[in-house]
């Protein structure tokens, strides 16, 4: 298992989590206007000094998902984490080890203090898997996001970097 930064290649792939119908759910944007050339793009705009979104691959290089830190602010010593992953990585541990990996990079590489995400709060899975990673619940806003599916409040979640 590793991080790499995408490649074209992992366009048809990451096409795929992306229509899957137990993701949409939890997707704040309109995954029916995602199109091959629509990923291409997010792809060759994947890595900045303000967001580097990396493909999750296994020992033979296939792209299983898609990890990433946004916004990233080095005066404030913050990021903001997400993560998609294929149906078939699920149980695998491929979201664990990207998840310890990326916050290594946060962490150790970029020197920052603090990573955080945002999550629906019904999705319960996601929400196991953060604490579980180790980040900590630090409230919810109400009804704060207004999707496809009506109106969702979001948790939020944060993890520090060991002094």
């Amino acid at each position: 298992m590793k991080l790499r930064k995408l490649c074209d290649k992992d366009a048809p792939l990451m096409l795929e989590w992306i229509k899957a119908p137990d993701a949409v759910q939890n997707f704040r944007f309109d995954p029916d206007k995602m199109d091959m050339k629509s990923v291409l793009n997010f792809i060759q705009n994947s890595y900045s000094d303000t967001s580097r979104h990396y493909a999750v691959a296994d020992d033979n290089d296939e792209y299983l998902g898609t990890i990433s830190l946004k916004n990233i602010d080095y005066h404030d010593e913050n990021a903001e984490y997400a993560i998609s992953m294929r149906e078939c990585a699920r149980g695998t541990g491929a979201a664990m080890f990207a998840t310890k990996e990326l916050l290594r990079i946060a962490f150790e590489e970029l020197g920052l203090k603090k990573v955080y995400l945002n999550v629906y709060e019904d999705n319960m899975r996601a929400r196991r898997f953060y604490e579980k990673v180790g980040f900590a619940y630090e409230g919810c806003a109400v009804d704060h996001i207004k999707t496809v599916h009506g109106r969702k409040s979001l948790c939020y979640y944060g993890i520090f970097a060991e002094e």
